[in-house]
Parts: C-alpha cells; sequence; structure tokens
C-alpha cells in the first residue's frame, strides 16, 4: 500500500509523527511537502497529493493531507477530479468517509487533533473497506455525475 502525504505549516508536525507511525505500521510513504513550519500557501501541497491520488496509472491507494483544520486542504483537493476528500478529526468520520463515500483522501487538522487521535483517524480510514451496499454507490454515483457535469 503507497499512500502520499503532506501538509501545510499548520500540519507538519502531524504529518511527520504521521510518516513515522505509517512506517511502522508496514506502509510505504511519499512526503510531498511541505518540509518545514515555515508559512506556505496550503493549495501548493494538496494540489500535489490529489493529483498523485488521481493519477494514471494508479501509484498512491490514498493520501493524507495535514493543516490547521483539516478543511483548508479538503477543499483543494476536492478540486482535482476524481478526488473525494473529507476532512476527518475523528476515527468514526475517517471510516464512514471511506466505507460510506469512497474517500480518497482525507485532511486531518493538526491544531485540532493530537498524535494519538491522528493515528486513530488514519487506522480507521486505511483499514475500513468501501461500502458495496446499494444505498452507498449510488450516492457516490451522483457525486461523480456532478463532477461529470461541472468539472470539465
Amino acid at each position: 500500500m503507497k499512500i502520499a502525504i503532506a501538509s501545510d505549516h499548520a500540519g507538519f508536525k502531524i504529518k511527520e509523527h504521521l510518516k513515522r507511525f505509517l512506517a511502522a505500521e508496514g506502509k510505504e510513504v511519499e512526503d510531498f511537502g511541505c518540509h518545514s513550519e515555515e508559512s506556505v500557501d496550503y493549495p501548493d501541497y494538496a494540489l500535489k497529493v490529489a493529483e498523485a491520488v488521481a493519477g494514471s496509472p494508479k501509484t498512491y491507494e490514498f493520501g493524507i493531507l495535514c493543516c490547521g483544520t483539516g478543511a483548508c486542504m479538503a477543499i483543494a483537493a476536492n478540486k482535482v477530479k476524481g478526488i473525494l476528500a473529507a476532512t476527518t478529526n475523528d476515527a468514526f468520520s475517517a471510516k464512514a468517509a471511506r466505507e460510506h463515500n469512497n474517500v480518497n483522501i482525507i485532511s486531518i487538522g493538526g491544531r485540532v487533533v493530537d498524535e494519538k487521535k491522528a493515528e486513530e483517524i488514519v487506522s480507521a480510514f486505511i483499514e475500513s473497506p468501501v461500502s458495496s451496499e446499494e444505498r452507498h454507490l449510488r450516492r457516490v454515483n451522483k457525486i461523480k455525475q456532478i463532477e461529470e457535469k461541472y468539472m470539465k
């Protein structure tokens, strides 16, 4: 399993922790930046991960973004066709986002959660299978139809 990860300055510390955590879990992680706590523009790093996850051929199974709240990076990532990104600052949201919504990128708030909570969020996301229930598939398909209509 290969995971793309990035942060802005506000999510840098939690990203660095998650890289170590994921490596200890045997996951292959590629860091798309940023590389310090110096102020940067979050769309630059969200875009790198979103393009990597949406890319063809499929190289990355998941993406993880870290910023102050989790919201800004998710918003930016969702501008890339094929990306379903969600802000997940608790394990339940991460699990539900993966199972019900087929989310391929999660965004975590480094100013919202601590390291232990971030580990729980990432584990819940990675370990959760996508639901095959018709209602969930139907809803995700409707999202894809919206994407096709407006993201040309």
